[in-house]
């Protein structure tokens, strides 16, 4: 994006930044580097909308990517927080916040018995993983292309969400013999993985997969592939993981085990559960936690695990999430909003993903099932329709390989608006082209 006036606070702040971090930003998701220019900075945000150092004014639809299914500072969790610092807000001793919030995940998954909390959905991941491994006895584990589970070593192999964004098909300074112990396939396809398994018989500590890939833009699982993982997981004794950090409390109130009926041995949570504070959480069944120390051999820790401020804001959203209607509230107006979209897309150039209140607008065919149909998108026509909506006022994710999220607080007129918006720039010719 050139130097444009409207956002010139924004871009001075960026070139700050470019002396501080690497690339300007402290994770690679925030930077443009996918649709081009510098990234906005955001002053302030309220319900469905941010401000940027500007004083101009979007409709978010990536919502701290999927962390504020209650919108941007909700007035419930701000007194939340409110009240716990002026208590307390770390201690790294147990506190009644990490008991409550607990209490109310176990009880929203069937397959939950306990729990461990740490900090970050990178972190729950991997200490799911080293728990997998000691359950079975184990080193090897499957994953899915376009599957992105944090950043953890073993995991950063065919991996969506930035590594997808910035084309690259892993990281450096990760060893071989780390991701020489994963191996990846494509997402439904329960041949690939049947075949996987089959080649590495007794091998596979565990299967980790996001029950809807939501890491290589929103890609849904189809009819029997959550089965067959369960199946065939069961099969060749390797436990089944759902990364449920973007669909935990996103599409149902508990996750989407319980949305497609399949209960998995882990479940990873993350985003929703904290408000908007960094936090992760990893459980299962009594049994497999009971090998966490201190009462078992697979050792995980954390000073800030559990950490008071994002415990009760975690807390307050799950009160809200779990009133009457509340999810049905949101599946109609996002159904509201995709109707005026879905009559105005053309199927040979888009395809649009949705499944309740997450979205992606592919710029490819469709259908798009796995990483390699999304991977036919035309990012660079996405990109002119992400600044073209930049400039309209509408915030969506500086990348083709993320999804959308609409939520508690966008309001019906403005899904409305903001469609007639999409349908418009989307009809725009390109430059150097006729209509």
């Amino acid at each position: 994006m050139p130097h444009n006036p409207s956002f010139s606070r924004s871009q001075e702040a960026f070139q700050h930044a470019l002396e501080l971090f690497p690339g300007g930003v402290n994770s690679p998701v925030r930077s443009f580097a996918a649709v081009s220019g510098s990234p906005l900075f955001f002053s302030r945000g309220k319900g469905a909308y941010l401000e940027d150092l500007d004083g101009r004014r979007y409709l978010d639809f990536v919502q701290s990517w999927g962390a504020h299914i209650l919108g941007h500072s909700p007035p419930g969790v701000v007194r939340a927080l409110r009240r716990q610092a002026q208590r307390l807000t770390s201690v790294g001793a147990p506190t009644l916040e990490e008991n409550r919030l607990g209490t109310a995940i176990r009880d929203a998954f069937p397959s939950i018995e306990r729990l461990r909390f740490v900090s970050s959905g990178t972190e729950a991941v991997m200490s799911a993983l080293r728990l997998a491994r000691a359950a079975t006895n184990r080193s090897m584990i499957l994953k899915f292309d376009g599957g992105y589970h944090g950043h953890a070593d073993s995991l950063l192999v065919s991996a969506g969400s930035g590594l997808a964004t910035l084309n690259q098909p892993a990281s450096a300074g990760v060893p071989e013999a780390v991701t020489g112990a994963t191996v990846s396939v494509p997402y439904n396809d329960l041949e690939a993985v049947r075949s996987a398994l089959a080649a590495h018989p007794g091998k596979f500590a565990a299967i980790i997969v996001e029950p809807v890939a939501a890491n290589m833009g929103l890609v849904l699982p189809q009819p029997r592939f959550l089965e067959g993982l369960r199946s065939l997981s069961r099969e060749h004794g390797a436990l089944l993981i759902f990364d449920e950090v973007i669909t935990g409390f996103r599409l149902t109130y508990g996750g989407a085990s319980q949305l497609f009926g399949v209960e998995p041995d882990l479940t990873i949570l993350g985003k929703i559960i904290g408000g908007g504070l960094p936090v992760g959480a990893y459980g299962g069944k009594k049994e497999l936690l009971s090998q966490v120390a201190p009462l078992g051999p697979v050792y995980q820790a954390g000073t800030l695990s559990g950490n008071p401020l994002a415990m009760a804001s975690g807390y307050a959203v799950l009160k809200e999430l779990a009133k009457p209607g509340f999810y049905e509230m949101i599946t109609d107006k996002a159904e509201r909003f995709f109707d005026l979209l879905l009559p105005h897309l053309d199927p040979a150039r888009h395809t649009l993903n949705r499944l309740r209140g997450l979205f992606t607008l592919f710029f490819a065919p469709g259908p798009i099932q796995n990483f390699a149909d999304a991977q036919k998108s035309d990012t660079q026509a996405y990109a002119r329709w992400f600044h073209g909506l930049l400039e309209s006022g509408i915030s969506i994710a500086p990348a083709q390989f993320e999804a959308g999220f609409i939520g508690a607080k966008h309001p019906v007129r403005a899904l409305r608006l903001a469609a007639e918006t999409m349908v418009r720039l989307l009809e725009t010719p390109s430059p150097g082209t006729e209509k």
